[in-house]
């Protein structure tokens, strides 16, 4: 089955946006892909904000975005963009670090006015970044996720589009054979 690496670029602590994209790795793992999470606000601020790649912790979140097949990438939406954390993340990666990956963008926001978000500022990086498929995203409002003892809660107004996004992932990841670029991540968790 294809690997996958859910990607939250919320700085937040309890952010709804890592439990979007958590519920989505939890989707995803019950159709027995390999999931793989990486929360940008656990790398090391200094040489993540000082584009330092060789840092072991910074490698090591490179080297997990190469051994995924396909990534989710989840952001809060602030002042109508992807978050900066992301951005910083994103910076480091190799010119074509998303050539041959699947991409599913994400996003969370307070207001309906930022549902664009996802095609007008975050989908040009990624295709910037080497990959010719960048899915269809799905934009939540805040108020629909929660965080639970137990996992995330997705309201039922937001279930079902989540639900449709990630089955457009599925699809595409059954369609297409999966490129081994690189082993198992050491450190990072999975979804499940």
């Amino acid at each position: 089955m294809p690997n996958v690496l859910t990607i939250s670029g919320s700085p937040s602590a309890r952010s709804r946006t890592a439990s979007l994209v958590r519920h989505a790795g939890d989707l995803l793992a019950a159709e027995h892909h390999d999931v793989r999470h990486l929360a940008v606000r656990d790398l090391p601020p200094e040489p993540l904000l000082a584009g330092n790649a060789a840092h072991p912790a910074i490698r090591e979140a490179v080297e997990a975005i190469a051994w995924a097949d396909a990534l989710v990438v989840g952001t809060p939406v602030y002042k109508a963009a992807y978050s900066g954390l992301l951005k910083t993340l994103l910076d480091l990666l190799p010119q074509f670090a998303l050539a041959g990956k699947t991409v599913l963008p994400l996003a969370t926001g307070g207001s309906t006015a930022h549902v664009l978000a996802i095609d007008y500022a975050l989908r040009p990086v990624l295709t910037s970044l080497g990959t010719d498929n960048v899915l269809r995203g799905w934009f939540v409002l805040d108020r629909h996720v929660s965080r639970e003892a137990d996992g995330a809660a997705v309201a039922a107004e937001a279930a079902a589009g989540v639900a449709e996004a990630v089955g457009r992932l599925i699809d595409s990841l059954a369609t297409s054979p999966p490129v081994r670029a690189a082993p198992s991540p050491r450190g990072l968790a999975t979804a499940v």
